[in-house]
């Protein structure tokens, strides 16, 4: 199964079940993301980091109240707790009348391509050179 599949799926399932718990409906997101970094001062390297990072988000309706909670952590533990705490919520704050989810006939369909993310991370060779390039041009300015 593909990322993507097994994101929907869990996505899909944690809506399901925050119906379960007492949540009128439920809206989630899942992002995932990476990062690649490189600092050097002097011709000399300072840092190297790459990160990597997966995040949800579930917001539940009650009625006209509605939490929204988020996690990093996505063991079925975290979830069920993630579940729990969102629906504690929605039920404790006060209602609000423009709270509820868009309608579907309202959504975007088609979608632009905005090249928004490059798939392809770069080396950390690369990463140096760069770096190596950019302050080499700095310093070349009196």
């Amino acid at each position: 199964m593909a990322a993507n599949d097994a994101s929907l799926d869990l996505l899909i399932d944690l809506i399901a079940r925050a119906k379960r718990a007492g949540a009128d409906a439920a809206d989630a997101l899942y992002a995932e993301g990476v990062s690649v970094s490189h600092s050097q001062r002097l011709g000399k390297t300072e840092k190297l980091e790459r990160a990597e990072g997966r995040d949800l988000g579930l917001r539940v309706f009650i009625g006209k109240r509605q939490a929204i909670v988020a996690s990093s952590d996505q063991s079925p533990k975290a979830l069920a707790g993630l579940i729990e705490r969102a629906v504690a919520m929605a039920k404790a704050v006060p209602e609000d009348p423009f709270c509820g989810l868009a309608d579907p006939d309202m959504l975007a369909r088609d979608f632009p391509a905005l090249d928004l993310a490059d798939p392809n991370e770069p080396a950390p060779e690369t990463l140096i050179a760069h770096a190596k390039a950019a302050e080499e041009a700095a310093l070349a300015v009196k």
